[in-house]
């Protein structure tokens, strides 16, 4: 395998791949900013290299000045974590044209489904159910109108190139369209390069009361493409995930194997290798799916299938890189897991809150997960995302699970910044979540 790995990400991602790079015996090196100094996972690499100022474009986004930490530091490989650069194919190029390994996806399967409107296409000709919607790019407001006639409203709206729900928007007529087209035109062209192919606007029936179910995919060196389970990301608050669980408690044992089928032909259909994640938007009422999206690296969400199926995604991901076959045999689930993550954030409003942690105390006993980004003493600064932590619980069913993640939310103490910790308390008590008939809209229902 790789004798050393340098880890392009921060916080608690950077932590959790340093932990088991060097469980492996193999060296690991962190990469930080200015803003970073002070965290866990600096201290917990063999090496960290200082790459720049606060200002993620002048560091965690910085191509070059990571290759000048590779190359001073002679990593033999670079994993992107999530995030940043994790889905840039340009990155991934120049990592294995200075001859590293690249421990993701091919750079050709990160461009191809980096832009909806190719993967939605490309998902169609595999095979892959697809919700009805747009084949080209919609040029205007006019045409969108006229798009939505022949799809139905409502209509979801969103940049082809997009992420993190920025510019997306539901429409359930025509003033509403023609705003949602325009607001998400701008803020695509401000987010995702001007009027580049990443400002392309996408149109798709909108599924009332869906459900986001994602299947955890795994390419193998081989070329074998496994899928691991799913996991429910359905609450969400503005398009971002919040709490996720595995299995989903929304679909039949029948939907599931026809997901699993669908995300492994998704996986065949690019030539898949590493751990990935093909997104679905599932209809609870006709137990009917669609495709939405693949994610071309490790998902925030990863500890929750690595707790039913006893398998480290990291470890694999490593293994794939370096040609090797993978650790387990036969994939047997086992149990229930929730993942919540713990944001710097006011539990009303979600409004960030930076500032220096006075207390960090975590939850221990079993089936309790913390993979932390911080710690007592250190600073949260507005620079990067405001997650701290996530904490994930494993139990014999769901039942036993949630009662887990109650104790393990009430023991969490964090004190001197605000944290959603009140919000996941009062979720796990909300009796759409405690019977498992949530769908997307949970949150916004909870703050209306």
């Amino acid at each position: 395998m790789h004798e050393s790995v340098l880890v392009a990400n921060r916080g608690e991602i950077a932590g959790r791949i340093i932990r088991t790079v060097r469980a492996l015996g193999l060296k690991a090196i962190a990469v930080y900013s200015e803003a970073d100094a002070g965290l866990p996972f600096v201290a917990e690499a063999d090496e960290a290299i200082l790459i720049g100022p606060a200002r993620a474009a002048s560091s965690y986004l910085d191509i070059p000045r990571i290759m000048e930490a590779a190359q001073r530091t002679n990593a033999r490989a670079v994993h992107p974590g999530y995030g940043f650069l994790a889905e840039n194919a340009g990155f991934a190029r120049r990592v294995l044209e200075a001859g590293l390994a690249w421990i993701g996806p091919p750079p050709d399967a990160i461009e191809r489904m980096g832009d909806k409107i190719n993967a939605r296409n490309l998902m169609a000709k595999a095979g892959v159910p697809v919700a009805p919607g747009v084949t080209d790019p919609v040029p205007d407001a006019d045409a969108a109108v006229a798009e939505a006639a022949r799809i139905g409203y409502p209509i979801m709206v969103k940049a082809a190139g997009g992420g993190g729900g920025i510019g997306m928007a539901v429409a359930r007529d025509e003033p509403a369209l023609r705003q949602a087209y325009e607001t998400a035109r701008t803020t695509s062209a401000r987010f995702f390069g001007g009027s580049g192919k990443r400002a392309d606007i996408l149109l798709e029936r909108f599924v009332e009361g869906a459900r986001h179910v994602e299947v955890q995919i795994l390419g193998l060196a081989d070329g074998t493409v496994l899928a691991l389970g799913e996991r429910d990301c359905s609450v969400q608050r503005r398009h971002q995930k919040v709490v996720e669980e595995t299995p989903s408690p929304g679909i039949t044992p029948e939907l599931r194997a026809r997901m699993m089928e669908a995300a492994v032909r998704a996986g065949e259909a690019v030539g898949y290798r590493g751990a990935g994640t093909v997104e679905c938007l599932v209809d609870p009422a006709a137990q009917d799916f669609f495709f939405l999206e693949m994610n071309t690296r490790l998902q925030v969400e990863h500890p929750i299938t690595e707790l039913v199926t006893g398998i480290d995604l990291v470890e694999q991901q490593l293994r794939i890189a370096a040609g090797e076959p993978p650790s387990f045999g036969e994939v047997a689930a086992r149990g229930h897991a929730i993942e919540l993550r713990v944001y710097a954030e006011d539990p009303a409003t979600f409004i960030p809150s930076p500032g220096e942690i006075k207390v960090w105390e975590e939850p221990v006993g079993d089936g309790i997960r913390i993979d932390a980004g911080y710690a007592e003493g250190t600073t949260v600064t507005p620079y990067y995302d405001p997650m701290l932590a996530k904490l994930c619980v494993h139990a014999d069913d769901r039942p036993a699970a949630l009662e887990r993640a109650r104790v393990a939310v009430a023991a969490f103490r964090i004190e001197g910044i605000n944290t959603n910790l009140p919000f996941l308390a009062e979720l796990l008590e909300h009796p759409e979540f405690a019977d498992g008939s949530y769908d997307t809209g949970i949150v916004g229902r909870m703050r209306p």
